[in-house]
């Protein structure tokens, strides 16, 4: 697994998704990440140096996974690029059906009014 850039991290997980378009699902993962192994960040920390963290993301479709790390200058533009990238390519998604709050509170008071009859013994 090899840490793209960001722009051909996001070409490549559009191609990811044009692929599995008719059969297949995309796994995205985000993690916060320092980049640097625990022995690392602890003498950092002993010295008093701030450890920069990033965002780790991660994408596979099963067989083929690519990853770029997102510093936090950067967490806008890719949050951007990234949403327009879902928007696009989530086409098989049903609207959810909304109810009427009239028709809601109606039917609400008709289970209410039901009695129940006392069970038996």
């Amino acid at each position: 697994m090899v840490l793209l850039q960001l722009d051909p991290f996001l070409n490549e997980l559009t191609t990811l998704y044009q692929n599995s378009t008719d059969k297949g699902s995309i796994w995205v993962t985000l993690k916060r990440s320092s980049m640097k192994s625990k022995v690392q960040r602890n003498k950092m920390t002993t010295n008093g140096e701030p450890i920069e963290y990033r965002c780790l993301i991660r994408a596979t479709d099963g067989k083929k996974t690519i990853s770029t790390s997102v510093g936090a200058r950067d967490h806008q533009r890719f949050q951007a690029s990234y949403a327009t990238i879902l928007k696009a390519h989530m086409t098989a998604l049903k609207k959810r059906e909304r109810k009427d709050k009239k028709k809601a509170a109606e039917s609400d008071k008709k289970e209410g009014d039901v009695k129940k009859k006392p069970k038996r013994v």
